[in-house]
């Protein structure tokens, strides 16, 4: 039997903020009561942090109710693939 390396393997913190950093488009989930809702955004990293900008609306809604979100941003090719997902807390600029 040949022996085979884990087809899994954990991002360091750098390479996460690097593939972050390499892309514009994420998600952000948002948690009020008993409802989960995903939105598509463009964003872009600030040290380590995210920014985005939205309108007035259900995400900026959401977020003044539950402050609590994830972000995911993924990327997947013939070879390999990888996903990031934050979590934190939204805050209003």
């Amino acid at each position: 039997m040949e022996n085979t390396s884990d087809p899994v393997s954990p991002l360091t913190d750098a390479e996460c903020w690097d593939h972050l950093a390499s892309h514009e488009l994420g998600r952000l989930v948002t948690h009020v009561g008993d409802v989960l809702d995903i939105f598509p955004v463009n964003y872009t990293v600030d040290g380590e942090s995210l920014v985005f900008r939205t309108a007035e609306g259900s995400k900026l809604t959401e977020l003044t109710i539950n402050d609590s979100v994830l972000f995911e941003v993924d990327q997947y090719t013939e070879t390999d693939a990888w996903s990031v997902v934050v979590r934190g807390s939204a805050e209003r600029l």
